[in-house]
């Protein structure tokens, strides 16, 4: 608790500085009680800016190598993601992955705002990608509301690759909370795919992204890398079903 109080304090007028950011709709974000912010994912500050701007304490997931290292620069890592609410865990597909959405589910029954990108891993191209359903099974098991979050500017901040932050103006535009409750129950697949969907209709309303009708699944090789930052690949929805 403290080390997030003090991450808050510091991190945030520094990154106000620094990003210029505007904000829109910090009303929308309930002050108490379980909420999840449910955004698009354009840059690795995404969880950083999210964090500090919303008006609240936020948390979200992080890899589990950004606590686990050694010496001053470990320290150094686990303070700041420890600082803005980071809950370190392995990534990965089956058991990990429903192990990273326990600690999500954990986070929102004890009436706490988590952070999720229903993307999955980041935009390499711009467009938004259909969302995974983990984000409406949290919604669907918790009861709890969903915020659609847009961020812009980041992509400029931090561009996938860079190692150094940039300066730039960061927006981040919160929608109004939605309830999810009426798609049904979280043990069907209809509800959560339709559920979903309306997330990431909510967020594409408000980010203006190029919708990209297929999932965002991470390029193996070079060549595909090359070929999604040109706009030349477009796998089918059915690449990786949930």
């Amino acid at each position: 608790m403290l080390t997030t109080v003090l991450g808050r304090a510091v991190v945030a007028p520094l990154a106000r500085v620094l990003w210029r950011p505007k904000i829109i709709g910090r009303k929308n974000v309930p002050k108490r009680g379980a909420v999840i912010l449910a955004s698009n994912h354009r840059s690795f500050i995404d969880s950083p800016a999210i964090t500090i701007m919303a008006p609240r304490k936020v948390s979200f997931l992080a890899k589990q190598e950004y606590f686990t290292g050694t010496g001053f620069r470990g320290a150094v890592s686990r303070a700041f993601f420890s600082g803005i609410g980071a809950i370190g865990v392995e990534r990965g597909a089956g058991a990990a992955a429903q192990q990273a959405l326990d600690l999500g589910l954990a986070r929102l029954r004890d009436g706490e705002a988590f952070a999720i990108y229903p993307e999955g891993t980041r935009s390499l191209d711009g467009r938004l990608y259909r969302g995974r359903t983990g984000v409406a099974w949290l919604a669907l098991t918790s009861g709890a509301p969903v915020v659609p979050v847009a961020l812009s500017g980041t992509e400029d901040v931090q561009p996938v690759g860079a190692k150094v932050p940039k300066l730039a103006r960061v927006t981040i535009q919160f929608g109004e909370p939605l309830d999810l409750s009426s798609y049904g129950d979280a043990a069907s697949g209809r509800a959560r795919r339709h559920a979903t969907d309306a997330v990431m209709a909510a967020i594409q309303a408000m980010s203006g992204q190029e919708p990209a009708n297929a999932y965002n699944n991470p390029p193996a090789t070079i060549v595909e890398r090359v070929r999604r930052a040109l706009h030349r690949d477009d796998p089918g929805e059915a690449v990786q079903p949930d």
